[in-house]
């Protein structure tokens, strides 16, 4: 299903290029996924980056919005944060429109809604702000209707800016590090969601679970492991991110992994991982492919 001639050859030049467009098909909007974990340093940003491209290899149209001041979406993609205006920020805050705001990537079919540190003001400016928990779905609703998917990397928090991407997103898509504390932590998050969907948007669920940094020598890893699929039984994905040092160093290279080193473990994780996203939004009647 991935088509690895769909990537571009390493070192190719990450030009600023103007968006490809957004009339896409009349009638069939964008499947909105929150990529959400208030926990960091689970993976969240790297599974965004490397998911998206994937989807995109396997000849889907992706949009990545990075709506996390950090902005490690943004520079994982190998675009300088700040360095193009306007961005996430001027989106949500309602002063400028998605196609305004996207730029292309190096990778074909991804495209990239970048961010800067700004963005954090936005937490503040949106306190007072009228319909403050839809400005994000009244931003994307009904203008990426030329994606198949829009990935949101959210922030590390549970502030105004996730409760927007939930709002906004059709389903959630949670990473978790295989580690003690990982069940705890999402427990908060799952407590969110219900939340959120009793309140402000009915039709939010829970897309999948994905385990990450996943360290096979260690027992420890394999008990999470296990205990995660007793709590969310199907909802967690047979693929398993293992940890990896190539995973880790792409970003630093401004590139998903998928074209850092397509061979290694944690780019055929990322791959199969895409595989098993695709065949499940099937099943729940979100066909995308295209011939």
């Amino acid at each position: 299903m991935l088509k690895p001639d769909a990537l571009p050859a390493n070192g190719t030049d990450n030009q600023k290029r103007p968006v490809r467009g957004f009339g896409g098909a009349p009638g069939r909007p964008a499947r909105i996924l929150a990529v959400a974990n208030q926990k960091g340093g689970v993976g969240k940003t790297t599974t965004a980056i490397n998911l998206g491209t994937a989807l995109a290899a396997c000849g889907l149209r992706v949009l990545l919005l990075d709506l996390d001041p950090q902005a490690n979406a943004t520079t994982g993609l190998g675009t300088v944060p700040g360095a193009r205006e306007p961005d996430s920020y001027d989106l949500i805050i309602g002063a400028a429109a998605l196609p305004e705001v996207v730029v292309e990537t190096e990778v074909p079919d991804l495209d990239l809604a970048p961010t800067s540190m700004h963005l954090s003001g936005a937490e503040i400016e949106l306190v007072q702000a009228s319909r403050r928990e839809y400005r994000l779905a009244d931003a994307i609703r009904g203008q990426a209707a030329g994606y198949d998917y829009v990935l949101i990397d959210c922030p590390p928090a549970l502030g105004l800016l996730t409760l927007n991407a939930l709002v906004a997103a059709d389903g959630v898509l949670v990473p978790l590090q295989c580690e003690y504390y990982a069940l705890e932590g999402v427990s908060h998050l799952v407590r969110t969601i219900n939340r959120i969907k009793a309140s402000f948007n009915n039709s939010l669920d829970i897309q999948g679970v994905v385990l990450t940094m996943h360290d096979k020598r260690n027992k420890l890893c394999g008990m999470v492991a296990e205990d995660v699929r007793k709590c969310f039984g199907s909802k967690v994905y047979r693929t398993i991110i293992p940890r990896n040092v190539r995973v880790s160093e792409a970003p630093s290279h401004g590139k998903p992994v998928l074209l850092y080193d397509l061979r290694c473990a944690g780019a055929l994780a990322y791959a199969h991982l895409a595989r098993e996203v695709v065949l499940r939004e099937s099943e729940l009647g979100n066909v995308r492919f295209h011939q």
